[in-house]
């Protein structure tokens, strides 16, 4: 019996009392601290990320809200600087852009967000080099050809050289540029991406983009050579014209928003579009000028 009893105790001593743990702790002390754990990791809030469409009802108002001020904005200066006094939109579109920015950041986009973040600048900035370099060559291309030069006289640029590099360095950069690319690739980009992923933002932001040069090319026909001489003018001409310049801009819309989206950095998108519009004026310049002598 002296035996028996020296080996349970032996026993109790290396496994601990029957029904507890090997720490000598009952289970049944240890079970409500284990319901406890299980409760509190159910009961942990959803951390999903920025990029998901997991807002609440107030915050879906919030970013509802945020959205029509933008456009509101839009709207507002786009009606200023193509009705209002001559040269207003370089003071109206930068002063639109940095409100914008304020708006999204309120909002919780980051910067990088926006296109904006410094560590995308190096790489924005050689995409948009590279991009440059691409519509130079073509349009250098395409003005040295007979058949396509005259889509490049555009009456507007009918100008002495030293007004076209101002118009091409400054004032398409403020006027233009800055403004769109902050708005449609930075801004409108951003906050749709938030509830709705890259495919719809890129797809709203772009469609948007070409609405936007509706008012620009009602009177395209009587400014370019080349599509006068084509479509001739009349209502179905000034149709034609518009619906074309919203398309095209549209998809233009989509390289600019894919330049952005692999480089990170609105400065890709906006080396792009200041070269569309920039080297345009340039060349068109240049052009006119080989016509009058």
């Amino acid at each position: 019996m002296a035996g028996d009893r020296a080996a349970a105790g032996l026993d109790r001593r290396r496994h601990g009392p029957a029904g507890g743990t090997a720490a000598g702790t009952p289970l049944r002390r240890r079970e409500p601290a284990l319901a406890r754990t299980l409760e509190g990791i159910d009961a942990t809030p959803n951390t999903a990320s920025p990029g998901t469409p997991t807002a609440s009802a107030p915050g879906r108002l919030r970013q509802i809200l945020a959205l029509g001020l933008v456009l509101a904005l839009l709207v507002g200066v786009h009606l200023i600087t193509k009705l209002g006094p001559p040269g207003i939109g370089l003071v109206a579109g930068p002063a639109v852009a940095v409100v914008l920015v304020g708006v999204a950041r309120r909002l919780g986009l980051s910067w990088h967000d926006l296109g904006l973040s410094r560590r995308s600048w190096r790489k924005g900035a050689l995409y948009g080099g590279i991009a440059v370099a691409v519509v130079a060559t073509v349009y250098v291309v395409g003005a040295l050809l007979p058949w396509t030069s005259s889509s490049f006289l555009d009456v507007r640029y009918d100008m002495a050289l030293g007004s076209a590099l101002l118009t091409a360095l400054v004032i398409i950069p403020l006027n233009t540029v800055l403004l769109e690319e902050i708005a449609f690739r930075g801004v409108l980009l951003g906050m749709l991406k938030r509830p709705l992923g890259t495919v719809w933002a890129v797809g709203l932001s772009s469609t948007l983009f070409g609405l936007w040069h509706i008012l620009p090319s009602l009177h395209l026909g009587e400014q370019n050579q080349a599509l006068g001489n084509v479509l001739g003018s009349g209502p179905t001409a000034q149709v034609l014209i518009v619906t074309g310049v919203v398309l095209f801009t549209a998809v233009a819309g989509v390289l600019f928003s894919e330049l952005r989206r692999r480089s990170g950095s609105v400065l890709a998108s906006a080396g792009m579009h200041w070269a569309t519009n920039g080297l345009g004026v340039l060349l068109s310049s240049l052009l006119w000028a080989a016509h009058a002598t």
